[in-house]
């Protein structure tokens, strides 16, 4: 049975037993398997050390045991490399970049329901992977926030493009544009081609969710992670001159179509700040994330840096009583913004 370490600003940890080897340690996490859940669903992130996990096989053999169904990465939007196996580099951007806190995939209507990741090469210094418990983030915000995401939900636009952040033949796995059509269709994701042979897409998604097993709410979204006024005010400037204010590869919204101030978006970084838990990889760790019951990030880092991922156990949005319904929108075609429905 796992002896869980809680100390303030860090998640919940537990030092594996020794074992013989990589067959003997996955022996020892079914074992464990109920109790190892119960521990997630109550923190939301565990972390296991002392694993002997060396290799992207190993990192499969655990992910085998810990999230025995896969979740594709579907709607891609940033770069990863493929190790092999279902097994993927966390992310390929830039050490000095940090990636704000953010649940994978809370844009699609099926995501990955946990994550691992796992510390093949720790970093010189720097390049936690910090996460933060969306049930206190969502209890964190003011309250006109939490009310207008939970009313109206929030809108993603993407501008796909090769000269920044992913085109849409790498986002979506096709060089078909019916096949791309046909997902949006199905998802729906209202969409637009442009002149120059890229693709604008919107889609509707509700803010707040329900754990399908807990039955918590909780504050499930990118609103923050992806809005203009989370971006460097540098590089906000020129990114808005060089696309225009319509144009960034990324942006949000409120479902009922108002813009985020600055003023909302710091406090949804504030809140996520608030929660926010991090540790130091060692080689070896394993870091099991509740997707649902937690966001995760990355901070910058100096030296090389190897964190593997792996992801399962798919949930369908459906599952999760959202307070806005994406059904409504799944006839969405172009230029079709999805609507808002209550649940």
């Amino acid at each position: 049975m796992p002896t869980w370490e809680l100390n303030p600003g860090r998640p919940a940890l537990a030092h594996v037993p020794p074992t013989a080897g990589l067959a003997e340690a996955c022996a020892w996490l079914r074992e464990n398997e109920t109790a190892l859940t119960a521990a997630l669903h109550e923190h939301g992130t565990i972390f296991l050390r002392g694993l002997p996990v060396a290799q992207p096989a190993d990192v499969a053999a655990v992910r085998d045991v810990l999230i025995p169904e896969p979740t594709p990465y579907r709607e891609k939007a940033t770069p990863r490399s493929d190790f092999g196996d279902g097994v993927f580099s966390s992310t390929d951007l830039p050490p000095a970049q940090p990636i704000r806190m953010h649940n994978e995939n809370s844009y699609t209507l099926t995501f990955p329901g946990r994550l691992l990741f796992a510390c093949l090469t720790a970093p010189e210094s720097g390049g936690a992977t910090p996460t933060a418990d969306v049930r206190k983030v969502l209890a964190g915000l003011p309250d006109h926030l939490a009310a207008r995401g939970r009313s109206s939900g929030w809108t993603l636009t993407r501008t796909y493009s090769d000269y920044v952040s992913l085109g849409w033949r790498t986002a979506f796995a096709t060089e078909d544009r019916a096949d791309v059509e046909a997902y949006c269709r199905e998802n729906g994701i209202s969409w637009e081609w442009q002149t120059d042979g890229n693709l604008r897409t919107s889609q509707l998604r509700s803010a707040t969710i329900h754990h399908p097993h807990t039955g918590e709410e909780v504050w499930f979204n990118h609103l923050a992670f992806w809005n203009e006024w989370s971006l460097d005010p540098d590089i906000r400037e020129a990114m808005v001159d060089e696309f225009g204010p319509d144009g960034l590869p990324f942006n949000t919204g409120f479902g009922d179509g108002e813009p985020l101030s600055r003023e909302d978006v710091d406090a949804l970084n504030a809140a996520y700040d608030a929660a926010t838990v991090r540790e130091t990889w060692q080689v070896g760790d394993v870091m099991l994330v509740d997707n649902v019951l937690c966001a995760h990030g990355r901070d910058p880092y100096r030296g090389d840096r190897k964190i593997a991922v792996a992801m399962g156990r798919p949930v369908d949005l459906l599952d999760c009583r959202p307070t806005v319904d994406p059904t409504a929108a799944r006839t969405a075609g172009p230029s079709t913004a999805p609507t808002a429905v209550p649940a």
